[in-house]
């Protein structure tokens, strides 16, 4: 398992690209992808709404169990990933990639978030 060295992940296992004009992607990593299993079912947040930073911001429910989404940051919810809402199994085939859940205009970032090879540590740990 590879972790983009882009991306900055947190202890709840959700990546964040770098901002572009202030807003940043947000997924679950193949980690975490791969411990629910098959996504079945993806709540998102709406767009407008105000995320914050370790808080649960939506569920993800697999063929084995539900789990929270949490917030990697604080920000407004500018964008959600409507492939995913209409195919949750691409949050398993491409978490990277097509499988991003939503975009978030960011206003405060935590300082605990993790490069890729701290993530890859963690997650092995």
């Amino acid at each position: 398992m590879s972790n983009p060295q882009q991306l900055r992940y947190s202890k709840e296992h959700e990546w964040l690209s770098v901002a572009e004009d202030g807003v940043s992607t947000v997924g679950i990593t193949e980690f975490a992808a791969n411990a629910l299993g098959d996504v079945v079912y993806a709540q998102l947040p709406e767009v407008g709404d105000t995320v914050t930073a370790g808080e649960s911001c939506g569920e993800l429910e697999s063929t084995k169990s539900v789990s929270d989404l949490y917030a990697p940051v604080t920000g407004e919810v500018t964008e959600i990933n409507e492939d995913v809402v209409n195919d949750p199994s691409l949050v398993n085939s491409a978490p990277f990639e097509g499988g991003w859940l939503f975009k978030v205009r960011v206003t405060d970032e935590p300082e605990d978030l993790l490069s890729a090879d701290e993530y890859t540590a963690f997650s092995a740990g």
